[in-house]
């Protein structure tokens, strides 16, 4: 049957000489694969593949076969909302690359999750317009993100004691616990004074406190990336 749906690209692979199998998280089905014809040949007049770059947002028509089927396929596609600066500034789109790889890392469930669509949405809107203030965007992702996972905490105490029963070596500070804090409980976009130092520690004390809950994490491969461009 065909559906429609709004869709965040998330990443793909190449199959066969001209064809992708993209994932995609869904508003109406959550998190799928979709395999998409002939956007890798050269002789096509569109750059159709282009619309499978990170976190492009997606109008979908979409052939949605049973639950038990891994792999679907797309009748219609689109761009709802059009990059203005995400993938052109290098800060940017450094941050969408790590953002990318914790969705694509994290998200599982095959069901709808319209509240979680919409935060992902709002944050990739926001990213792409701020003109500055992004600085820390990484950082509040992460400690909103992980309450729709199921996992996230209400005070910067409760992070601290998850850390400290799991032996995370490092002992932050009251700069940065005080940071912490102040991003946990304000949008995107809101003043803090941190350094890069500690703008590192949190993320990595972030990055350690989501793998305590998803042993299925792993290496995050963008994350010397998002080091080198913090510098």
């Amino acid at each position: 049957m065909l559906h429609k749906t709004r869709g965040i690209a998330l990443n793909y692979i190449r199959y066969r000489e001209s064809s992708i199998i993209a994932k995609v998280y869904t508003e109406a089905f959550g998190i799928q694969s979709y395999i998409v014809n002939g956007v890798r040949n050269s002789k096509s007049k569109t750059n159709r593949v282009a619309l499978f770059q990170p976190l492009t947002l997606l109008d979908m028509v979409v052939y949605q076969k049973s639950k038990e089927a891994t792999i679907h396929r797309i009748s219609e596609l689109k761009c709802y909302a059009p990059f203005q600066s995400l993938p052109y500034d290098v800060f940017k789109s450094s941050l969408a690359l790590f953002v990318t790889e914790i969705l694509g890392k994290t998200l599982r469930e095959e069901e709808p999750n319209e509240p979680l669509f919409q935060f992902i949405e709002d944050s990739v809107m926001y990213l792409d317009e701020a003109e500055d203030g992004f600085e820390n965007f990484h950082i509040q992702f992460l400690l909103q993100y992980a309450s729709y996972l199921g996992f996230g905490v209400e005070t910067i105490e409760d992070l601290e004691s998850e850390l400290k029963e799991n032996h995370f070596p490092q002992i932050a500070d009251a700069r940065e616990l005080n940071a912490t804090e102040y991003l946990l409980h304000n949008p995107y976009g809101i003043s803090v004074a941190l350094d890069r130092t500690r703008r590192v520690d949190i993320l990595e004390k972030l990055i350690f406190f989501y793998k305590i809950h998803m042993d299925s994490l792993g290496e995050i491969r963008s994350l010397e990336v998002l080091r080198e461009v913090l510098k």
